[in-house]
């Protein structure tokens, strides 16, 4: 194993993990958003208001997005354990 696969392999898991992550973040930033602006428009400043829609949200992806995130993860895995077979080699 060489630089070259192991900057690759690092490559991909840092990919992994942007594409597996984006979702939940993407949701989270949506409705933090959508929050922020019902808090300015009717001038509630709670700050707990917050953080129940992220939880809802975020639970909801996971639930919509979890398979496809569940088999990203282990495809990047199997390709991480196909190449660490062919360290001694």
């Amino acid at each position: 194993m060489n630089e070259t696969s192991v900057l690759e392999i690092a490559r991909q898991g840092l990919m992994t993990a942007g594409m597996v992550s984006l979702p939940i973040l993407a949701i989270a930033l949506f409705l933090g958003l959508m929050v922020s602006v019902f808090q300015a428009v009717t001038q509630i400043q709670e700050m707990t208001l917050t953080y129940v829609p992220k939880l809802i949200g975020a639970g909801i992806g996971v639930l919509i997005f979890g398979g496809w995130m569940m088999s990203t993860l282990v495809s990047f895995m199997r390709y991480c354990f196909e190449h660490a077979a062919m360290v001694g080699r």
